[in-house]
């Protein structure tokens, strides 16, 4: 089998780091690896790095290294050859065209390489990549640093479908805010070297600047991709100055082993850590609004930090995961000294079901205590994930409450949302329209006949015939109860969650009970509604509430002289499950929540 020509723009060795293939023995010309196609996990495969062509011992699969791409990728070898030059940012030899290019899967070869190539062989640097480390820039200063930068996103734009994006229900920003955030979308990676050298004739730094890196012709460029499209987030430090950048991907980047469940990163830094005279990112702290703030919160990721400022109006602390606190030492001592009083800690709320990022957030209690500051845990509707959910979601009630007070007086009397007396309050404010566009029976949302016994009899006998048009339901909600066990496992998740914990119904022992109480509602009207209307209300905080806001993992008990029926919450819906409430923690005492 012949090898593949001397001038290929990259070796084998790149496309098994590229598959990330696992390397389990090293010999003087090869190394074996886990097999992507029969999944043996011995190291069955032998990868040829000086032929560039592999077998497997067990399957028998074979070919040479575009095949082992493509049949991995499920692709064919013009399309693998041209995705790995677009993710090694390499260009191809001169004189060469993908589709004259040998097989890649037998080794047949119809091409001859150009005997004045310049490329040197690499195979041989294949080698010294994977043996060797790769040479690094020393880190820039933060200054060279924030003028590239800088001046990197003055050269870009933000495409209207990322714009979209972050305007939409999910983000939830204005054109005014997201202007004033900066972000931008990554550029085509065929201009990273045309980028680099505009930002290079400016008098820019690349070098020791994370995601720049040097060609193998000396030429300089910038780690952009076809495969790490997305938004370009700069992060920014208390200084004002950007210190990196992160990327929101198109399409999160799943590890080829990942289960089908897993959605896989969505984040990734701007680094250039495996190329040569490249920079790490070094994972940096990012800081928006006022540095001299009596009070600072601490997140996970530089979108939700954003967003949250500008919904809150308050200062925040981005970190890159949970326990990435190492660079908050520097950060505390600096807010210390600017007058920072209160650190709050606003981690995601599987802060309650994961402990990794349980123990992160303790971190941040701990590293504050050293600095003098007082620290505190923000807590919210467990429904949101995130504080900037939990934010937009409230931007969300907001306009269904004005929903709700457009609603006419029949239906919020049905519902229990208003008493008889309010029915004298419905008419003055008809009276004081300054345009009557309806009746006064459509504007209360009485019938012809229902008013004129209102008329007639005054409102005790309108109450009657409206109260033989709805129902009491009783209900009682129960919440996992967090006083001995810091973390349970299908805190804030459905019963897929659940049943993964071991558990085939909700274990009533985990449980408090929480609320016991009743709501009215027009006959018609199904369990399920009834359940969607007793969410709405409990999933926002109130002072006659002892519990959480209702949240998945929460159950609800409706009941009657008839029968009790128990439903779960899961993210979306409710499910009936069954639940023994004998087990379940009593309410507590309302002198105990006021100690």
């Amino acid at each position: 089998m012949d090898s593949y020509p001397q001038d290929f723009p990259f070796g084998i060795m790149d496309v098994v780091e590229l598959l990330h293939l696992h390397i389990r023995r090293r010999q003087a010309n090869s190394v074996y690896v886990d097999c992507p196609f029969c999944n043996d996990c011995r190291g069955k495969m032998n990868v040829n790095f000086i032929k560039n062509v592999w077998r497997c011992n067990y399957c028998d699969e074979h070919g040479g290294m575009l095949a082992l791409y493509a049949k991995v990728n499920n692709t064919t070898n013009s399309d693998a050859y041209r995705e790995i030059c677009d993710i090694l940012q390499t260009d191809p030899p001169w004189g060469y065209e993908a589709e004259k290019k040998q097989d890649g899967g037998t080794g047949d070869s119809t091409w001859e390489p150009r005997s004045d190539s310049p490329l040197p062989d690499r195979a041989e640097q294949a080698i010294a990549y994977d043996l060797e480390e790769v040479s690094q820039s020393q880190r820039a200063s933060n200054q060279e640093i924030h003028q590239t930068y800088s001046m990197l996103f003055e050269m870009l734009s933000l495409s209207n479908r990322h714009r979209q994006h972050l305007k939409s229900p999910k983000r939830g920003l204005t054109d005014e805010q997201i202007n004033s955030l900066g972000y931008r979308s990554t550029p085509p990676a065929f201009l990273c070297r045309s980028l680099t050298e505009q930002l290079l004739a400016k008098g820019c730094t690349v070098q020791g600047v994370p995601g720049f890196y040097q060609l193998e012709n000396g030429d300089w460029s910038v780690k952009f991709t076809k495969k790490t499209s997305g938004i370009l987030i700069p992060a920014r430090g208390i200084d004002g100055l950007i210190h990196g950048a992160q990327i929101l991907l198109d399409v999160p980047i799943k590890d080829k082993n990942d289960p089908p469940e897993k959605k896989g990163n969505k984040y990734i830094w701007l680094s250039s850590s495996t190329k040569r005279l490249g920079v790490t990112s070094g994972s940096p702290v990012h800081f928006v609004g006022n540095p001299f703030a009596r009070t600072v919160y601490v997140t996970e990721g530089l979108l939700k930090a954003d967003i949250a400022h500008l919904m809150m109006n308050r200062s925040f602390v981005a970190i890159a995961g949970a326990n990435n606190v190492s660079q908050l030492k520097l950060l505390f001592a600096l807010l210390a000294q600017n007058g920072t009083e209160l650190i709050v800690e606003a981690h995601d709320m599987d802060k309650y079901s994961n402990k990794a990022i349980s123990n992160g957030a303790s971190k941040i209690y701990l590293i504050a205590q050293e600095h003098g500051m007082d620290c505190r845990r923000l807590t919210w509707n467990p429904n949101y994930k995130g504080v900037d959910d939990w934010q937009i979601a409230l931007r969300r009630q907001e306009m269904r409450s004005k929903i709700e007070e457009s609603m006419n007086f029949k239906a919020k009397y049905l519902s229990g949302l208003c008493d008889m007396e309010d029915i004298g309050r419905c008419i003055e404010s008809w009276n004081g329209l300054a345009e009557r566009n309806v009746s006064l029976v459509s504007y209360l949302g009485l019938t012809a006949d229902e008013y004129s016994s209102y008329l007639q009899n005054g409102p005790e006998e309108l109450k009657l015939l409206l109260n033989a048009q709805r129902k009491q339901r009783c209900f009682r909600i129960y919440q996992l109860n967090f006083d001995t066990e810091p973390t349970i496992p299908f805190a804030f998740m459905g019963l897929e969650a659940m049943y993964k914990a071991g558990f085939q119904q909700p274990p009533a022992a985990k449980y408090r009970k929480v609320c016991e109480s009743s709501i009215y509602a027009p006959l018609e009207q199904t369990d399920g509604e009834i359940l969607d209307r007793i969410y709405t209300k409990y999933n926002t905080p109130m002072e006659d509430f002892q519990g959480r806001c209702l949240a998945a993992s929460d159950v609800i008990e409706l009941y009657d002289e008839e029968q009790r029926l128990y439903f779960y919450r899961e993210p979306d819906a409710y499910t009936p499950v069954r639940f023994s409430p004998a087990f379940a923690k009593p309410m507590l005492e309302r002198q105990d929540m006021n100690e």
